[in-house]
């Protein structure tokens, strides 16, 4: 029986894009664009970030490797709050129906930078509405290791066989899924309503 629902944080209930801010620096230049996500500001650059690297040694890394590009480098972390969209509303509405519910504990497993999130904090009333958050810059781990996710279960004393979770990576929702945890790929709040019915949880 499923006790716990585990909600991944960004692209599932908060709006996190840098198109929000690199549309506009590279407008009219979208070649630039992918060369600059795929060759200087990288996934597995923005992830280090997420595991406890420091945004200041983040930055000064890329720009002494790539100075002609420092201003945009610079702007992946100046102009961070200007990538925040906003909450994904349907996603917010569901899981005030499960906290309502009172059927479940409830709580958040996220890959975000430690310096970046009390922003989200703040920002946003219903990250305060988890019974427990573990963040991965704060504990110096990421999805989709396996110890990330163990070290949530421990925590909290919840088994993988009760949980259910939601993620929109599918490398994420793999790893957990090999651990016993069933999960779902989150690609529209209406997506997830109709898994979270088909699962009996709503």
């Amino acid at each position: 029986m499923i006790t716990t629902i585990i909600f991944d944080l960004g692209g599932v209930l908060v709006d996190w894009n840098p198109d929000y801010v690199f549309d506009k620096v590279f407008e009219g230049r979208p070649d630039d664009k992918q060369y600059f996500y795929g060759q200087i500001c990288t996934s597995d650059w923005n992830e280090e970030q997420d595991a406890g690297r420091s945004i200041s040694e983040a930055t000064q890394l890329l720009v002494d490797r790539h100075p002609e590009w420092k201003e945009h480098i610079e702007a992946y972390y100046g102009r961070w709050e200007e990538m925040l969209g906003g909450p994904i509303e349907g996603t917010v509405d569901l899981f005030r129906q499960l906290k309502e519910s009172g059927r479940y504990k409830i709580y958040a497993l996220s890959n975000w930078s430690a310096e970046t999130f009390p922003i989200a904090l703040q920002r946003y009333d219903f990250l305060h509405w988890f019974d427990g958050r573990v963040v991965s810059g704060e504990e110096r781990m990421r999805k989709p290791f396996p110890d990330f996710y163990q070290l949530l279960l421990d925590r909290y004393g919840v088994r993988a066989e009760e949980c259910f979770f939601i993620d929109d990576n599918e490398r994420n929702v793999k790893a957990a899924e090999a651990m016993g945890i069933r999960s779902h790929r989150f690609t529209s709040p209406e997506g997830l309503q109709t898994a979270l019915q088909q699962e009996g949880l709503l």
